[in-house]
């Protein structure tokens, strides 16, 4: 497996960074568009729901198209984490318990990202390649 794997590390990387974006970027969608409809529509945008969507709304697209990727997965990180423990937590520490595992995974996904950078396909990328 690791011999099949390992020369696709760099694109996965990318893919994995643009999937994570798309994934987030429609949690600020459903907030502060109002699209898909949700229970979470329209919220309002001095709450922190609604400065929520806008932060994933701003970094979101960043992330999927690789500009920024380090600030804009340590800021989604810090929004993922703060989000686990104002909303989720205080119903029970245990992710499972709470329904805040996707904020836990999301924290976490976002702080390997903030470490790793954006891979190959990523405008950071080209950006350092042209100079």
């Amino acid at each position: 497996m690791e011999k099949f794997l390992a020369p696709w590390r760099p694109q996965l990387l990318s893919i994995f960074r643009i999937v994570a974006g798309l994934l987030l970027t429609a949690h600020g969608t459903v907030k502060i568009l109002g699209y898909p409809a949700h229970a979470m529509n329209n919220a309002v945008l001095a709450s922190p729901t609604g400065v929520s969507g806008i932060i994933e709304l701003i970094f979101g697209p960043l992330l999927v198209i690789g500009l920024f990727t380090r600030l804009s997965a340590f800021m989604l990180s810090g929004l993922s984490a703060a989000a686990y423990f104002y909303v989720y937590a205080a119903k029970s520490f245990h992710p499972i318990v709470n329904g805040g595992e996707a904020a836990a995974f999301y924290a976490f996904a976002f702080l390997y990202l903030a470490a790793a950078g954006g891979g190959p396909w990523s405008v950071d990328a080209a950006i350092r390649k042209n100079p």
